[in-house]
């Protein structure tokens, strides 16, 4: 049987037998009492299958989203569950071994973009989607994050702070001169603001003109706002990694610097993982509530529109919006993009599954990272490209960068006409004088 794949900063450091333990003690770690209620609650009705694009396209049993979290189930079992004496003497849960743990990788990783349509659909309540979070925590601390990029990236951030490795010398440079590059003031390191603005990776390796786009918005809300180069990076790819001390770090560096400079706001940027994590985590993470408000910047911009701030001219055109999975379905951001749609003048053209109940675009949860997943990928993004195309519409915009990339890298495989777009970007491009 295989061994699986490891992180090569691990990979000398530990053998099988040792991963394995550190895997098993990972994953007991995370078994608390509600992750045990999941595990007694599931029926098996494989609901959660048909609400899994990866399993709708291939109908592969592998991929059924419950299935997805049996290295808890068996730790569960055989270690703390009501009846582990048993299934231990008995033999009814055998030990995890190296091999599992090779195909558990896949399945945790590969095949699973946490985009909880199997929780929203579970008739029993189970967050399929937080337990897979969970089980990578395990597979992270025995060194099982996929050697590739995401892995990379993941102890890139830890180490430094952003998965880039850039320091906060080279950030400040970098907004700086997408200032210039866009004209527009860029406000860093302020003593004191009321608004604190984040930026995803994505956008500073991919979307600048997004950093672009929110300065010239908040300058046009005649904000006192700034970024700051102490807690920059919201992406967080620790925790899609499933590194519990790099997801930590990033979260209170956001929390510090916000805190620093007395901001009542911190803005999240177009992605979805580190809008719930400070929208929903960062509060335990911190220890007590967060001293300031956590907003989507499209919650932003439905708040500006809506109080006179943000003033904004009529775009005649006719477009469908693809709802990130962590900003609406697990974010609770599905009204505010469409208010800003609406205030734009757009004619809507809604997808047969919108909203909480969208379709993910194949790529959230790291796995746009994961370089052996691309064929996998290319097979969950035929129901988004379907279902867009249905709409007729000519631009798809979003709130998630990496939506977009995900998005604009499947459409170009198979020859999309459909631009896909940033509904911030359209919103600093259209505001009034």
């Amino acid at each position: 049987m295989n061994s699986p794949v490891v992180a090569p900063s691990r990979a000398a450091t530990v053998d099988d037998a040792g991963r394995v333990d550190q895997a098993m003690r990972g994953f007991l770690a995370e078994i608390g009492s509600g992750a045990a209620l999941a595990m007694e609650a599931c029926v098996h009705c494989g609901r959660c299958a048909e609400a899994c694009h990866f399993y709708v396209q291939t109908g592969d049993p592998r991929y059924t989203p419950i299935h997805k979290i049996a290295p808890l189930r068996q730790a569960y079992q055989r270690e703390v569950g009501p009846f582990a004496f048993a299934y231990r003497l008995f033999g009814l849960t055998p030990r995890v071994t190296a091999g599992q743990l090779a195909t558990w990788q896949d399945l945790i990783y590969d095949s699973c973009n946490m985009c909880g349509r199997c929780s929203l659909i579970c008739p029993m309540g189970i967050d399929i989607a937080g337990l897979v979070e969970q089980a990578r925590h395990g597979m992270f601390d025995a060194g099982l994050a996929p050697a590739d990029y995401l892995g990379v990236l993941a102890e890139k951030e830890h180490a430094t702070g952003s998965p880039f490795g850039l320091t906060r010398a080279q950030f400040r440079d970098m907004l700086h001169q997408v200032g210039r590059t866009h004209d527009v003031v860029m406000h860093v390191d302020e003593p004191r603001a009321d608004i604190v603005p984040t930026v995803s990776s994505v956008d500073l390796k991919t979307y600048p003109a997004s950093m672009a786009a929110i300065a010239k918005i908040l300058n046009h809300m005649g904000a006192a706002w700034t970024f700051r180069t102490d807690g920059f990076d919201a992406d967080n790819a620790s925790l899609t990694a499933g590194d519990r001390a790099g997801q930590r770090a990033i979260t209170l560096s956001i929390v510090r610097a916000a805190m620093e400079c007395g901001a009542g706001t911190v803005v999240m940027p177009e992605c979805g993982h580190s809008f719930t994590e400070m929208r929903w985590e960062a509060a335990n993470t911190f220890g007590r509530s967060l001293p300031f408000r956590v907003l989507q910047i499209t919650e932003l911009l439905a708040e500006g529109l809506a109080d006179g701030r943000i003033r904004v001219n009529r775009v005649a055109q006719t477009a469908t919006y693809h709802d990130a999975c962590q900003l609406s379905r697990r974010g609770g951001a599905t009204a505010a993009p469409r208010v800003v749609l609406h205030a734009l003048g757009i004619d809507v053209r809604e997808m047969a599954d919108s909203g909480d109940t969208g379709w993910c675009c194949g790529g959230g949860g790291g796995v746009a990272l994961i370089k052996r997943a691309q064929a996998l990928r290319a097979h969950a993004f035929e129901i988004k490209r379907r279902q867009v195309e249905a709409t007729g519409a000519d631009t798809m915009y979003t709130s998630c960068s990496g939506c977009r990339q995900t998005l604009d890298h499947g459409g170009k495989s198979v020859n999309w006409t459909t631009t896909v777009a940033s509904l911030l970007e359209l919103v600093a491009a259209n505001l009034k004088d």
